[in-house]
């Protein structure tokens, strides 16, 4: 019952901030709608401890960075085109104090950043592809069962992981992440195509990482991705799927998160077996940035619990 109150709250602050969203969409912004107010990505990439590794998965060279010790583990999945350190310097920086006995793997998934050649495939099975390549390089480290935390896209794979290896994810933490592509975000993926449209701040983070040039394609590309599983698999990702996680699941969740509609956290409460919800009042879509040490905790706590 209290999981059914925390969903329908979840909903009234998110209605708000979705609906403002789609009054203002369809006129010109500086910033992509989805990103206002949101601390950019970082490009830094320097954390006392960390290590950059690299590991053969597939025809990728995967790049991935480690931190910490300690016999248990745990992934961090970025999110859209996102790396280990655009998305998660304050993680790779700040966990492995809170979770002494971890090892902290952030990785660049195939085809971004630094795993890179050969490109991104956005194939209708791109996250099916992702969670198995995440899989395979947890194993290959000897990791053989982990903890996994998902931002965004990063989400949606980790929710693909612990449903179709149950016997590997020990914890799983999602933010920002769906199960399913609604008629509303098929708008939103369309209005933020553009990336010239984004502000310099949004944009250039990205554009160090790919190339000015070839950024926009990237991106676009991954649009075309997502309308591709709207169109052949009726907007389906992984909703059929969550009923075979069995791990212990943390949804977090920014009350003003605009990237996604707010049907989607009581979806994933109510249909994720054993779940609990931890919420953001103020939070927008990328909370474990703007309010890094409180996210940490969070995570440590739950992943110790």
């Amino acid at each position: 019952m209290m999981r059914l109150l925390a969903s329908a709250a979840v909903a009234a602050h998110s209605e708000l901030a979705i609906n403002n969203i789609i009054k203002t969409s369809s006129s010109r912004f500086c910033f992509p709608p989805l990103l206002v107010g949101f601390p950019a990505r970082s490009m830094c990439s320097a954390a006392p401890g960390a290590k950059e590794r690299r590991m053969q998965i597939g025809p990728h060279s995967v790049h991935f960075v480690e931190a910490g010790h300690g016999e248990r583990g745990v992934i961090l999945l970025p999110g859209a085109l996102g790396t280990a350190w655009t998305d998660f310097k304050p993680q790779i920086e700040g966990l492995p104090a809170l979770l002494p006995h971890h090892r902290v793997i952030a990785w660049d998934p195939p085809g971004y950043g630094k795993s890179r050649p050969p490109e991104k495939e956005f194939t209708v099975d791109f996250f099916e592809r992702d969670a198995a390549a995440a899989s395979e390089l947890m194993q290959k480290l000897g990791i053989h069962r982990y903890s996994i935390v998902g931002w965004s896209d990063g989400g949606i794979t980790g929710l693909v992981m612990a449903a179709n290896k149950p016997e590997e994810v020990d914890k799983l933490i999602v933010w920002g992440s769906n199960s399913y592509i609604s008629d509303t975000e098929v708008k939103i993926y369309e209005d933020i195509r553009d990336v010239r449209k984004w502000s310099a701040r949004m944009r250039e983070p990205m554009e160090q990482v790919y190339g000015a040039d070839h950024f926009p394609k990237l991106w676009s590309a991954w649009v075309d991705g997502l309308l591709r599983i709207y169109h052949e698999r009726k907007g389906d990702i992984c909703s059929g799927k969550l009923k075979h996680i069995k791990a212990p699941t943390l949804v977090v969740h920014g009350a003003k998160d605009p990237m996604i509609i707010p049907d989607h956290v009581p979806y994933l409460l109510n249909n994720i077996s054993n779940t609990d919800l931890h919420v953001f009042p103020d939070g927008k879509h990328n909370i474990h940035l703007r309010y890094a040490k409180e996210f940490n905790t969070i995570v440590a706590n739950f992943l110790l619990g």
